[in-house]
């Protein structure tokens, strides 16, 4: 059977899709259309001229602290899984193959945020993929989940896309951002390069980093400074560069560093960035999502061998 949706969240979910379609330029550059629930489990498709099945890779957190995936586990103690699931497409209209990150959040009937779950899809230039998503396991006394939409989407070329998995990239090394740390807003994002290659990889310094708007254009007005100067005074994150070199499988980390203050001016928001492990290499998109206020400055740490 299918679960009762109140035309709110519905109304919510095409309103959200139709906004991010409306704040680019026209043609949109891409459509995400999630549908109501259902708890008969995953829908499947068939392939079609204009559509590809797939249901992305999933990655979340529900009222149990647990995955957006299967959820569950044979400990009758743990949550029991959700049964629900929500239909989604993702359609690509940029010229490249995307890879889009997906935040789709699960809510009662108040609207408040049940589960958040996160998909990662890649889109070939002009396709459409269908797929399905469902809310974290479930919490006993936790109120029913009754609506879904699109709480916000990120996307980047897929030659420029981080991955912790799959082939080796041609750089020979790959990148990848965490989900950072804040505290009383000072905000701090890990990065990791590693040698997935079968030479060593040699760094001396500091990531080379480009900051980019929402149509992936270059962000003026903010100085990417080397170490905390005029940040924050964090352990560690003013460490001169030394040389490292990695062996294939080693590792190398960095930080990025902010402050979110909001002073006098229009708050700078930063949805991408491009890193470069050094000079004249091959650049990698990620998505921390820097708030930076009115500072107008990003710290940047050294490239140093990672430990444990």
């Amino acid at each position: 059977m299918r679960v009762d949706v109140p035309s709110s969240p519905a109304a919510s979910a095409s309103a959200a899709a139709t906004s991010a379609a409306a704040s680019t330029p026209d043609p949109s550059p891409y459509v995400v259309r999630p549908d109501a629930l259902s708890s008969s489990g995953f829908a499947e498709y068939g392939a079609s001229s204009t559509g590809e099945t797939g249901s992305g890779e999933s990655e979340g957190s529900g009222g149990s602290g647990g995955s957006g995936g299967s959820g569950g586990s044979g400990d009758s103690s743990a949550p029991a899984p959700n049964a629900l699931s929500a239909v989604y497409e993702v359609t690509n209209h940029d010229t490249s193959a995307m890879v889009y990150t997906v935040t789709f959040t699960f809510t009662d009937r108040e609207g408040g945020a049940m589960s958040v779950v996160k998909e990662k899809v890649t889109v070939r230039a002009g396709a459409t993929v269908r797929g399905t998503v469902r809310p974290g396991s479930a919490v006993p006394g936790m109120p029913a989940i009754v609506g879904v939409h699109v709480s916000g989407v990120t996307r980047v070329p897929l030659d420029e896309a981080p991955g912790a998995a799959g082939p080796c990239p041609a750089s020979g090394v790959r990148i990848t951002a965490d989900d950072g740390d804040a505290a009383m807003g000072l905000r701090v994002v890990g990065l990791t390069v590693v040698n997935c290659g079968s030479s060593p990889y040699h760094l001396d310094g500091y990531p080379q980093l480009t900051l980019l708007d929402d149509g992936r254009e270059p962000v003026d007005g903010v100085k990417v400074v080397e170490g905390g100067k005029g940040v924050a005074l964090l352990d560690g994150f003013d460490a001169p560069p030394a040389p490292v070199t990695l062996a294939p499988g080693q590792s190398a980390t960095a930080g990025i560093m902010w402050r979110n203050t909001t002073g006098s001016g229009t708050a700078v928001n930063v949805p991408y960035v491009e890193v470069r492990a050094k000079a004249g290499a091959a650049p990698v998109m990620v998505t921390p999502h820097l708030d930076l206020g009115t500072t107008g400055k990003l710290g940047v740490s050294a490239w140093k061998p990672a430990t444990g």
